[in-house]
């Protein structure tokens, strides 16, 4: 008998009571349980009503050192869907994103994503939203959501934990390599919340600068002295 292909949704949370119940709530609204095997929420030390909510919602919950490459590790170890799609947050996938990934799957794609766009009109987000079509290792970002076969991700060592920032662009050039990576051309809902807080231009600037550095060969650690110099400030 032929075993039915299923999803782990994975999310890393940290003090997201504000938004996690719209995401759970939003999951269970376009997707068919048939297709979803867990929902997993995996916490890294949150201190407000974030357990109790993913709780209440019949969501997985799971603890974990805090550090998102962490916190996803963690999910896919416990995890036993044939696939494996980590979600942030503050991310809406679209409808039937269940489908849409399992029929990547079995036309032989190993890993892939989303497109994306943000719940804003600021032209200059719309623009790098409009990027995310291009089926590039430079056009790729955890806010486009991630979908990988288990097997794969086994067998990539998954997230490299040296990573407490470009966790998700660094596993994804990996992926690159390794299997047949597909953008999906349905959008997922991003929110715009930290270029509402810090500017668009600023945290998009910084965000070059990264994807420059690492470009360059700077290592996990001075990857995130950047950003802890210039965006957490």
């Amino acid at each position: 008998m032929i075993e039915s292909i299923t999803i782990s949704v994975i999310i890393p949370v940290l003090n997201e009571a504000d938004i996690l119940k719209a995401l759970l709530l939003h999951l269970q609204q376009n997707s068919l349980t048939t297709n979803i095997k867990e929902i997993i929420v995996v916490d890294g030390g949150s201190t407000d009503s974030t357990i109790e909510i993913a709780k209440a919602m019949d969501a997985t919950v799971i603890k974990s050192k805090r550090g998102r490459a962490c916190q996803m590790n963690m999910g896919a170890k416990n995890a036993s869907g044939t696939i494996l799609y980590f979600l942030h947050a503050d991310t809406l996938p679209p409808k039937h994103f269940d489908k849409a990934i399992i029929a990547a799957h079995e036309k032989g794609f190993g890993a892939g994503c989303f497109r994306m766009q943000f719940d804003t009109k600021n032209w200059a987000l719309r623009f790098f939203a409009y990027l995310s079509k291009i089926n590039h290792t430079l056009c790729r970002g955890g806010d486009q959501s991630l979908f990988v076969s288990k097997e794969i991700f086994d067998n990539s060592s998954g997230f490299n934990e040296n990573y407490l920032i470009y966790e998700d662009s660094e596993f994804i050039g990996r992926l690159y390599r390794v299997t047949h990576f597909k953008v999906l051309p349905q959008k997922v809902l991003t929110s715009a919340r930290r270029y509402r807080q810090q500017g668009w231009l600023k945290v998009q600037f910084h965000f070059a600068i990264i994807h420059l550095k690492n470009y360059l060969g700077a290592n996990p650690k001075q990857l995130y002295q950047y950003y802890r110099s210039n965006l957490l400030n």
